[in-house]
């Protein structure tokens, strides 16, 4: 076994493989750019070491400074998790060549896999089922044009290098497809220096499945069983699981087997994924299920199929790369139960999914039996404009499918992250979704329904009310009433939106005095307005809360300036763009808490507009 491992990546896939290392005795090394000097990732390690600035590109795929920290730190080995270089063959050459221990793929083997043209002949060559088309080198215009017209529409156009859903186009007409191709070849030498594309069909209903595959010195190549990853947003997982739900022992022993023998016609070492996709129009086929790539690396969603197999997936590469064989043969490896696996993001699906940066001033997981959180980021850490936002990957284990869903629910519905938004309260409602209740889940579902589970929810009027006697002090810190006064009605703002609720009694609590609210995923801010009365609610709140962290770049406004409604009030600037602010309706302006040049959180008050007869 190595005794020291430098850690090539950041996030939570670092933290999964430090863990891992440590339980098993191997002191380890961490890199981090200038945004992670104080990452969790970084923490956990043994020794660290900056390798950069911030943006990836001066970091975290500096080939030559990541191998200079381990040269630095005296490690034996480079573990380089998933993405940044994981599968860049060259890198992992370099690796080798420098007497340091690769934990993943032969270079070779990367190599073969890279480009999709060159291992789908690979594959029909190996006897792997691959889909319908084109992925020659003639890559003629008019060429390309008469095989898709013999694959027969609609169709797929890929770019050879591609990845992320990224140089793909779905052509329907024959008319459209000179324009798609030429789209295609654009984005594929702007994203991966490589305009060369193949030609597939295009599945109507199609599912993704994979295999994971493993690899050793000795020659020995196992599987451990498929996942479903088909719950997808524009061509990224969303939730996966495993097994795949309506797959029979008999087509998943073909598909597994398939799977083997294209690990072996590579002779594959390590944990690797066989991509397939299927047409579920009939249910799963064994002759309807194609190979469509490899990832020649660890999966994000490889923890449903430690979850359903019992296996450390990050143990049998560092056991593997060390030179053992497996630790077990096919026939001891078994499926127990059913695994799903959310991934949370810092992002805001009610504003198309605009990614949410800035502090996680609260940051609370849900927890359930058999559940699991894989994360790289703690309480008060800051989520990067430099990387994928993500947060953590929310996994859960059930003896059936139904009660996997359960736990995964219940547990992102108990998440609580603020200021910062995420995708949890969409993910719930993914779960809740009658098709992927039935296990009916093609890539195209969030598509079709995908602006409904974006929807945000409110808050349940307990949870509400709650909430805002606890902010008017109404009760104690144990939750029991301080006065059994008439219940009155309250104004709050929540999120900026008012809201009359039920109060105890009279109550304390200034304007402007805040407290948080939690449920289903989502976290709300709950503001006292006005005094308690039984007046009704106003035009609007008045309230200008920043939509988004972001930095003020001008106030047009003063305080006690009077304004008409959709008079410009503040310009702020957020994700490169710049969002004007407008006064609601006329009135004054009563509150003015933005000064220009500064740095706001998501849901920051920064005015407030009063109607001129209001006592402001």
């Amino acid at each position: 076994m190595i005794d020291s491992l430098l850690v090539a990546n950041r996030g939570e896939i670092a933290c999964r493989i430090i863990r891992t290392a440590r339980r098993l005795g191997i002191r380890t090394v961490a890199v981090y750019s200038d945004a992670d000097a104080d990452a969790l990732h970084v923490r956990e390690a043994d020794e660290s070491v900056h390798v950069g600035a911030s943006p990836a590109r001066e970091s975290y795929l500096m080939g030559d400074r990541i191998l200079a920290a381990a040269k630095q730190a005296g490690a034996q080995a480079i573990h380089p998790g998933y993405g940044f270089l994981s599968e860049n063959a060259r890198f992992a050459q370099d690796v080798i060549d420098a007497g340091l221990i690769w934990i993943g793929p032969k270079p070779h083997s990367i190599t073969a896999m890279g480009l999709k043209d060159a291992a789908k002949t690979l594959m029909a060559q190996a006897g792997v089922p691959v889909t319908p088309g084109y992925s020659g080198k003639n890559q003629n215009a008019a060429f390309l044009a008469e095989r898709a017209a013999e694959v027969g529409y609609p169709v797929l156009i890929k770019a050879v290098a591609g990845g992320g859903g990224k140089g793909m186009r779905l052509v329907e007409r024959a008319d459209d497809f000179a324009e798609a191709l030429a789209s295609c070849q654009r984005e594929a030498a702007a994203s991966f220096g490589n305009d060369h594309v193949l030609i597939e069909k295009y599945i109507q209903r199609p599912r993704h499945i994979e295999v994971q595959v493993f690899g050793d010195s000795q020659g020995n190549i196992v599987h451990l069983f498929e996942r479903d990853c088909s719950l997808q947003r524009r061509h990224q997982k969303v939730i996966e699981e495993a097994p795949a739900p309506g797959m029979d022992d008999a087509t998943r022993a073909e598909l597994c087997a398939a799977a083997v023998r294209a690990a072996r016609a590579v002779n594959y070492e390590g944990a690797g994924t066989i991509e397939f996709i299927a047409d579920a129009s009939e249910g799963l086929r064994a002759d309807r299920i194609w190979f469509m790539e490899m990832n020649t690396r660890l999966q994000v969603e490889h923890p449903v199929t430690e979850e359903i197999t019992g296996i450390d997936l990050v143990e049998w590469q560092l056991r593997v790369a060390s030179g053992e064989p497996i630790p077990l043969r096919q026939d001891e490896l078994a499926i127990a139960g059913w695994a799903m696996e959310a991934r949370l993001y810092a992002e805001d699906p009610a504003k198309g999914f605009l990614p949410s940066i800035g502090g996680l001033d609260v940051l609370r997981f849900g927890s359930a039996i058999g559940g699991r959180i894989d994360t790289g980021v703690r309480q008060g850490a800051q989520v990067s404009p430099y990387y994928d936002p993500m947060i953590a990957k929310v996994i859960a284990h059930g003896t059936t499918r139904a009660e996997a869903i359960g736990r995964l629910g219940a547990m992102l519905e108990d998440t609580a992250v603020w200021p910062v938004r995420t995708n949890a309260s969409f993910l719930v409602q993914a779960l809740q979704h009658p098709d992927f209740v039935a296990g009916d889940v093609d890539t195209g579902l969030i598509a079709r329904d995908g602006e409904a589970m974006a929807q945000p929810r409110s808050p349940s009027s307990e949870v509400l009310e709650q909430a805002a006697n606890r902010l008017m002090g109404q009760f104690g810190p144990n939750g029991l009433r301080l006065n059994a006064a008439p219940r009155k009605t309250g104004l709050f703002l929540l999120d900026g939106e008012p809201v009359e609720v039920k109060l105890e009694g009279k109550g304390t609590a200034k304007p402007e005095e805040t407290t948080l609210v939690a449920g289903n995923g989502q976290v709300w801010q709950l503001m006292r307005w006005r005094k308690t009365g039984s007046h009704g609610l106003a035009d609007g709140s008045g309230a200008i809360l920043a939509p988004m962290p972001g930095r003020i770049i001008a106030v047009a406004v003063g305080r006690g300036e009077t304004v008409v409604k959709g008079q410009t009030l503040l310009t702020l600037e957020a994700m490169k763009m710049e969002h004007t602010l407008s006064a609601p309706f006329d009135g004054v302006v009563a509150e003015l808490d933005a000064k220009t040049g500064a740095q706001v959180q998501v849901e920051a008050l920064l005015a407030r507009i009063v109607a001129e007869e209001e006592d402001a």
